[in-house]
């Protein structure tokens, strides 16, 4: 199972936990996955039209799914993936 690192603004969706271990082939199916074990998450990541939302980075490792096949970027057994929410200010 792949680990996914939650930030702290999503933890409470995931009883506080600062990493879950979910299955996936694709970061789609992970994200399901932990829409499923972790209801109303997904909400927060994607947007109403299933893609990811303008202010949230997806990692697989250290390349960003929108350089890679975004959402269909392959998942392997131990990868870490990464959610992290832009933070803007000035």
């Amino acid at each position: 199972m792949a680990t996914i690192r939650i930030p702290t603004p999503l933890r409470k969706y995931t009883q506080g936990k600062e990493e879950v271990q979910i299955a996936g082939a694709t970061v789609q199916a992970v994200i399901e996955a932990l829409e499923h074990s972790h209801p109303g998450i997904r909400e927060r990541i994607l947007d109403e039209h299933g893609k990811v939302r303008r202010f949230v980075n997806v990692f697989v490792g250290d390349e960003d799914i929108r350089f890679l096949e975004n959402l269909q970027t392959p998942v392997a057994e131990r990868d870490e993936i990464s959610i992290i929410p832009a933070i803007a200010g000035g």
